[in-house]
């Protein structure tokens, strides 16, 4: 799911790997003469090696797994070998998700990516991918790699560049030392700043990745860079109940992002890391006017910026006597090629569900709105969850919320 904002040689480390061939390979698929048992074993053995290559940074032994006859696939192999030496990796591996013996001494393997950056992930990221294998003299061999169905690695745009900050770590590719530095300074008060807003068990660390351009972001998110032009910043990660600690990851669009002021910029990032700070605590019974609304109010929160200041196109529709007849559905807040929103209606949504979360800290408290927020979340599916939480917790119904909502949007705004 993603997420909307304007505007040393380390210890090897891998998991167990339960491999059944029967899973794997059909019966018949191997040629005859081969045991269809023992590919998938030898498969990922080789998959294997090449794991524990990127983590003990053994080009030699990286290399040493590709097809000798596939000339450019080693030289982008290296190139891309290159491009993770400064990437700070606790772990990496692959998992063998299914076989296609597709002749004999060929297959193409479905392949799932697992890794972690040292420090800062608690789950590993996951990134699936497809390989052809060659098998020469009773060993097999990656012969070519092919795009990740859900978005590339910034790996493969270039070389990465890493900064450190006290709350965060930055990775950019094509971009300069000194904006990523910047990048970072930001990140490192917007962490404080979302603690402030979501007291509770949360990383309280960002991990930022800075692509070269507008189309690499897209790239990143395996989507259409159409659709997040305009767009500062996303935040990627799986949403889950208590205790789930998912890999969350800010992408900049290093474009619109370079447009915005400091002030602009620091909105953005305190933003999404309110998304990380909540990530546990949202769910599919989450709307998007709270998770939104909250995270523009954690970043909001403390900066003296009036309603009509932060709240520029509902206030223009207010004034025009078109006061939003309810609070915004989740469709409203979609964005994309495909979207069918416009982006005033979008920007709409967003402050309308920041009032609504102003609304909750200013006449029930901000405990009482982090309480409500955990409570929508933990209901488990999106029916009677915003009800519920909001007889609960705020001892109201969402017809007398909405009543009041208007009225405050009303008062702010006119």
């Amino acid at each position: 799911m993603a997420e909307r904002r304007r505007g040393t040689r380390r210890q090897r480390w891998a998991e167990p790997v339960a491999l059944l061939a029967a899973l794997l390979l059909a019966p018949g698929c191997a040629p005859p003469g081969e045991p269809a048992d023992t590919a998938a074993r030898d498969v990922q053995r080789t998959l294997d090696r090449r794991a524990a290559a990127v983590v003990d940074r053994d080009e030699s032994a990286y290399l040493a797994v590709l097809d000798p006859a596939a000339a450019s696939l080693r030289a982008a192999e290296r190139r891309e070998f290159a491009n993770l030496a400064q990437v700070p990796l606790r772990s990496w591996e692959y998992r063998l998700t299914g076989l296609d013996r597709t002749s004999a001494g060929r297959a193409t393997a479905e392949v799932e990516l697992r890794y972690r950056f040292d420090g800062y992930d608690e789950a590993p990221m996951k990134a699936a991918g497809r390989l052809d294998l060659v098998r020469r003299d009773g060993r097999w061999y990656v012969a070519a790699e092919h795009p990740d169905r859900g978005g590339r690695q910034l790996w493969e745009q270039g070389e990465v560049t890493v900064v450190r900050g006290a709350h965060s770590l930055v990775l950019g590719a094509g971009q300069g030392e000194r904006r990523l530095r910047a990048v970072a300074e930001a990140a490192d008060r917007a962490v404080p700043a979302a603690d402030r807003a979501w007291p509770g068990r949360w990383a309280r660390r960002l991990v930022v990745l800075v692509p070269p351009s507008l189309d690499s972001m897209g790239s990143l998110l395996g989507a259409p860079a159409a659709g997040y032009r305009g767009i500062a910043a996303v935040t990627t990660g799986e949403t889950g109940g208590p205790g789930a600690a998912p890999a969350d990851r800010v992408i900049v669009n290093p474009e619109a992002y370079a447009l915005l002021g400091d002030f602009g910029q620091q909105i953005v990032l305190t933003h999404e890391a309110a998304h990380v700070a909540t990530r546990a605590d949202t769910s599919v019974a989450t709307p998007m006017w709270l998770s939104e609304g909250f995270a523009d109010w954690a970043a909001y929160r403390g900066t003296g910026r009036t309603a009509s200041e932060a709240a520029p196109e509902l206030r223009r529709a207010v004034r025009k006597k078109e006061l939003p007849a309810a609070l915004p559905t989740d469709r409203e807040f979609r964005f994309g090629a495909d979207a069918g929103m416009d982006a005033d209606t979008l920007a709409r949504s967003y402050e309308g569900g920041w009032l609504a979360c102003a609304l909750i800290a200013q006449e029930w408290g901000e405990e009482k709105l982090t309480a409500f927020y955990r409570a929508v979340g933990g209901h488990g599916r999106r029916e009677g969850a915003v009800e519920k939480a909001m007889h609960e917790v705020l001892g109201t119904t969402p017809e007398d919320f909405t009543v009041r909502w208007r009225a405050y949007v009303r008062e702010r705004l006119a």
